[in-house]
């Protein structure tokens, strides 16, 4: 490893396991200190241990880094104020945010109740605006800063049983662009990762619905070709270099990583329009004009049954 962010502080939320503790060890061997978040909850949220975040510190400091451990739910607002002071108080400033944290509470939309919902909806979105936002004031006062979200192909593209995850990750992905915009002048960044790595996440999804996603083409799998599982510590080099200052003019950008592939994601664009120069369309002219320049040769994700 080298030291490219030596001198820096960061906060990584959900650090205690999987992807989130790759990236907080991998920032700690570029010589950056660490505030290592997490709460130590089950997958689907209940539950509560110091264990995980302290595993972590530990690999970090028997490995010569610097880090402390939080314990503080980022559901709550104040979490984001306290998890910046920590880093002031423990390593003098705060300079890189990278919010891993998440849960699962999956579904099918007409099964899924308020509470699966809520839940989900507080962890992913409301957890990573309550850390963002207070890192944000901090780091404009700096006129420094990076921040990394990580949202899904299930936000960006969809995936049956997931309309609480989907939603909170398509939140994210606004949320990204938009603080982007709002902190680009100050010299703070704000960018977006895309995983797919074998997770606690990924190993509870059923080996149906993993065939039928696969089927579907809308997401690929934590293995490759191979069979052999994505590796999480995979994600954490791109997340290193998205935090240093080598990534100072990358902002509002998502990034699809896996195994050995970085990818940059487009974004939506305009693909295809109908004008009618004078006047509005009737519904009559759209069911005319739709079809043939339109929506023509645009897939369904989830075709009709035959009733046969």
């Amino acid at each position: 490893m080298t030291d490219t962010l030596a001198g820096k502080t960061a906060v990584v939320t959900g650090a205690g396991r999987g992807i989130g503790a790759g990236v907080a060890k991998l920032l700690a061997a570029e010589g950056a200190s660490v505030v290592v978040n997490d709460i130590g909850a089950e997958l689907d949220g209940s539950g509560r241990s110091a264990s995980h975040a302290d595993d972590t510190v530990s690999a970090i400091t028997s490995a010569g880094g610097s880090a402390v451990a939080s314990y503080a739910d980022v559901t709550k607002f104040e979490t984001g104020v306290e998890v910046v002071q920590q880093a002031i108080d423990s390593f003098g400033g705060l300079d890189i945010v990278v919010t891993c944290h998440g849960i699962l509470r999956d579904r099918m939309i007409f099964n899924m109740a308020e509470d699966e919902w809520d839940d989900v909806i507080a962890v992913h979105l409301t957890g990573t605006f309550n850390v963002v936002r207070h890192a944000a004031g901090h780091m404009r006062q700096q006129k420094s800063g990076r921040i990394i979200t990580f949202s899904s192909t299930t936000g960006l593209v969809g995936n049956p049983g997931q309309a609480n995850y989907g939603a909170a990750k398509s939140g994210i992905s606004g949320l990204t662009k938009v603080v982007a915009r709002d902190l680009g002048r100050y010299g703070v960044t704000c960018n977006s990762i895309v995983p797919v790595a074998s997770t606690r996440m990924t190993q509870s999804v059923s080996d149906e619905a993993r065939a039928r996603r696969a089927a579907r083409g809308i997401a690929r799998s934590a293995e490759g070709a191979s069979g052999v599982a994505f590796d999480p510590d995979d994600i954490a080099p791109f997340v290193g270099y998205l935090a240093s200052d080598f990534a100072w003019n990358v902002n509002g950008q998502f990034f699809y990583v896996y195994g050995k592939s970085i990818s940059l994601m487009s974004q939506p664009r305009l693909d295809r329009s109908i004008l009618k120069p004078e006047g509005f369309f009737s519904v009559d002219e759209l069911r005319e004009f739709a079809p043939q320049r339109l929506v023509q040769g645009i897939a369904n994700p989830a075709p009709r049954k035959d009733p046969s």
